[in-house]
């Protein structure tokens, strides 16, 4: 039995989608997130939608949350210590040496998570292969123990220089601590990352440390609600690099965690790109306060092995989602220079747009796409009737300010905020070499099916799909997670015959690694191979992934060349006459949970609906025109609608302007056209 749960956390709502595989059984549920405590939302979404039966029953429970992304972006983490090599307490702020833009000679840099009182350096020192060059001092590292708790530091990381290659003094200086009395969490960085980068590798232990408090105390307390609502299954959360992990792992590796919320989406549009034969593939999730978008290649979201969050770097599997402050909920303001602005600021769950109805009287896009007849009747999940006059009462200032008409203001808010998001989308195809004209544009999330057409409009899409639950999509996505454990170590070695072994020794380390954290289920997982390569001298690199049996590496050194070289070309345009070396290896342990049904339509209702239209703003046409509104679930298989149309459904609303068709395909997708350029 895999009966399962899936819970997305977003800015504004916590969507639920609840699946039966014996039965077939699929339930939706959207409530509003609750900022100050988001177990209270995700508890408040099981309640209403699954019941306290199905609960009982069901086997997994995947979640994807943005607990320990807001801690970073709020600064509300835990007061977090730094142990390190004397003369590296400053690594933080030195950062790589560089500016991020080199044009700007004052740029706005992060301020680390340390301050420099915090930071203590103690005498010990390895060599880079993993010998002892100076011992560790022990009675330093009591004496930092004892600084510790005298500042109140609730966590500390310990990041001592070259570690990934021999742990011992980050081991010696956690026992150490601990024998001082120091009571709070602490985080090793050969445990959180095993590869070199000095920077990069304290940063993310840094990370670790400062959410692994909340972290840790946010799953346990959803853990034992959901336990109390009768739920006796396995609880899981979403990886930044995609795939799913145990709340233990998670507690253990928070810093893993980060971006686990809009990965969600992207794994479910990866799934429906491969059982639907899409080819490539951009994501547009637009919720209450952001707007994401990921490029899948091959049915496959595209990877990083560093992200960076608030100019932070973070070493670690990374599905590369770009996000900007564009949503639903998103503010309109007009600037200094008197030009209309779009966001990143949002009005978030509470009080939300003026049109809930909540005590929200800032403009927002929600405001502007009523305003324009967009949403048709004005209903939202669970039954919010949204009020016109308030949209029309908050835009109004802009209206003034800028001596326009409350539509034109409207008009020009969804324009921007479009604009926006297609920018944001050009990040990742037109700035990497790809065309977006030759993919197929998937939208989702409570307002991405609304705005659809207009990233249409932006980027000369002609393809895209709805998805079915599209406002719920990133929570069906988190049905399909995969449990995956992963690690690196660095082993820098040059691509001959003689470095197979001492890559295989390696790889087998980390296998044994992450199979004692993964527990006894993972002994049937599949394993997974990669090598971060590059030519000799340079500074990145490329991961191949390797084909190999048991984690041994069974392809032929040529070919292994052969795969990076081509590689390189793809990426790079072209080829080097050099050396080719190794950096690091990566090794990953994949259980698939069972798969569900790939028919996961929602039944057509009857045809027996009366018509019924809206007149609502055409921005193909350039004025309001009548737009005909549809129920989602009243279409069949095969059957298309032309628009100018609205198309409902409980928790998204599909904007089809003029110029535009759709499809009811047998999958339960919404195939939308651009009709305009088959002329």
């Amino acid at each position: 039995m895999s009966t399962r749960i899936g819970v997305d956390v977003g800015g504004t709502f916590t969507d639920l989608i609840f699946y039966d595989d014996q039965s077939g059984e699929i339930r939706v549920g959207k409530v509003p997130t609750t900022p100050h405590a988001p177990e209270e939302g995700v508890l408040n979404a099981v309640s209403a939608a699954v019941g306290a039966e199905r609960t009982k029953r069901s086997r997994y429970f995947l979640h994807g949350t943005t607990v320990g992304l807001n801690s970073l972006l709020t600064r509300t983490g835990a007061a977090v210590g730094l142990l390190t090599t004397n003369g590296f307490r400053d690594v933080l702020e030195l950062r790589r040496g560089d500016r991020p833009n080199p044009y700007d000679l004052f740029p706005k840099l992060p301020e680390p998570l340390v301050p420099r009182w915090w930071r203590v350096g103690v005498t010990e020192r390895m060599f880079a292969e993993g010998a002892v060059h100076t011992p560790l001092a022990l009675g330093e590292v009591k004496g930092a123990a004892r600084h510790f708790s005298d500042e109140g530091v609730e966590s500390v990381a310990i990041v001592f220089l070259h570690s990934y290659a021999n742990p011992e003094h980050e081991l010696a200086a956690e026992q150490a601590l601990r024998e001082a009395g120091f009571q709070g969490e602490i985080s090793l960085s050969h445990r959180i990352s095993g590869e070199y980068r000095e920077y990069e590798r304290s940063t993310t232990t840094v990370i670790d440390a400062y959410v692994r408090p909340r972290m840790r105390t946010y799953l346990a307390r959803l853990e034992a609600s959901l336990r109390s609502a009768g739920f006796e299954g396995e609880p899981l959360v979403t990886r930044s690099g995609g795939g799913a992990m145990t709340f233990r792992e998670a507690e253990e590796r928070p810093f893993e965690t980060i971006l686990s919320g809009p990965v969600a989406g992207a794994e479910g549009a990866a799934e429906l790109a491969r059982n639907l034969g899409l080819g490539e593939v951009i994501t547009a999730d637009v919720g209450g306060t952001s707007f994401d978008t990921c490029l899948i290649t091959g049915g496959r979201p595209q990877m990083m092995y560093e992200g960076s969050v608030v100019g932070l770097p973070v070493q670690t599997p990374w599905v590369d989602v770009r996000s900007i402050g564009a949503g639903g909920g998103s503010l309109a303001y007009v600037d200094v220079g008197g030009l209309l602005r779009v966001g990143p600021g949002s009005a978030g769950a509470d009080p939300g747009p003026a049109c809930y109805g909540r005590g929200g009287t800032q403009p927002t896009v929600s405001d502007a796409a009523l305003v324009l007849g967009m949403l048709g009747e004005g209903i939202l999940a669970s039954g919010l009737q949204l009020d016109r006059d308030a949209a029309e009462a908050a835009l109004a200032p802009l209206a003034d300010a800028l001596r326009l008409t409350t539509t034109e203001v409207a008009r020009g808010i969804l324009r921007i905020a479009s604009a926006n998001m297609a920018n944001a989308i050009r990040e990742i195809t037109v700035e990497r070499g790809q065309d977006p004209r030759r993919t197929h544009l998937v939208a989702f999330g409570g307002a991405g099916p609304l705005f659809a057409t207009l990233l249409a409009h932006e980027l000369q899409v002609t393809r895209l799909v709805i998805p079915p639950y599209a406002g719920s999509f990133s929570a069906w996505g988190l049905l399909g997670a995969d449990l995956i454990q992963a690690a690196a170590r660095t082993r820098i070695t040059r691509l001959d015959p003689q470095a197979i072994r001492p890559l295989e020794e390696t790889a087998a380390l980390l296998f044994e690694q992450i199979t004692e954290r993964a527990g006894v289920g993972a002994r049937d997982a599949r394993r997974e191979l990669g090598l971060d390569m590059r030519y000799v001298g340079q500074e990145h690199t490329l991961t191949i992934d390797v084909p190999g049996e048991e984690g041994r590496i069974t392809t032929r050194v040529e070919d292994i060349h052969q795969m990076f070289t081509q590689a390189y070309e793809r990426t790079f345009g072209h080829t080097m006459d050099e050396p080719v070396e190794v950096v690091s290896v990566r090794a990953a342990l994949r259980t698939t949970l069972p798969r569900r049904t790939e028919d996961h339509r929602a039944p057509a209702a009857s045809n027996g609906t009366p018509a019924r239209s809206t007149r609502a703003y055409s921005f193909t046409s350039g004025h309001a025109i009548e737009f005909a509104l549809i129920d989602r679930d009243s279409l069949t298989e095969g059957q298309t609608i032309a628009g100018p149309a609205i198309v409902l459904e409980d928790t998204a609303t599909t904007y089809l302007d003029s110029g535009f068709s759709a499809r009811m395909d047998t999958s339960g997708s919404l195939f939308l056209t651009d009709t305009r350029s088959q002329g």
